[in-house]
């Protein structure tokens, strides 16, 4: 049988088997008792998986400092690193009784938080909402939003679709201090 790699296929040819007989038998039996079969040509493609693999907090930057804030605020963006076609996704650790010191608002992106540690508020447009562990909140393009650190502080993940492309300030209009008391 003939097996070759074409263009990312195994081809296994029209060829005679060999089968050998029953181990534990002799050579000399087994060179009389060889038999051959015949098999019809058949193509298995085999495609590679498409993935990617990343770790939030070990393989991502973390770019919290880039918003001259708290200095134990974390701000880690895998959209790229995951290589993300139809959606983005960070992970953000807001620390203890501290405020993001920027809200924001999409043009286009559609955004959805889940809170996966500790607790905080959410300001979203001109009302405040209080968020706990597992709790979920989306926010449709055109609403301004801005989030804040319980006792324990806030972890959450960002997920957001459309994709922004490689120009995400297109879509983006932030205001550093945007939720004042």
């Amino acid at each position: 049988m003939l097996v070759a790699m074409e263009h990312g296929k195994i081809v296994f040819s029209n060829s005679a088997l060999e089968l050998d007989a029953l181990p534990g038998e002799s050579a000399a039996m087994r060179s009389k008792q060889s038999m051959k079969a015949s098999l019809p040509s058949a193509t298995l493609e085999l495609r590679a998986v498409p993935f990617t693999l990343r770790n939030l907090k070990e393989d991502l930057e973390d770019l919290g400092s880039n918003f001259d804030g708290a200095p134990d605020l974390e701000f880690r963006l895998a959209s790229k690193a995951l290589e993300l076609e139809q959606s983005g996704l960070s992970y953000q650790r807001i620390p203890p009784d501290y405020r993001f010191p920027y809200g924001h608002t999409h043009k286009e992106q559609e955004e959805v938080f889940v809170v996966v540690r500790g607790s905080g508020r959410m300001k979203l447009d001109d009302e405040i909402v209080e968020v706990k562990e597992w709790d979920v909140v989306r926010v449709p393009p055109g609403t301004w939003r801005g989030y804040e650190g319980g006792p324990e502080g806030l972890e959450i993940l960002v997920f957001g679709a459309p994709n922004l492309g490689e120009n995400p300030r297109e879509d983006v209009e932030g205001q550093r201090g945007w939720w004042a008391d």
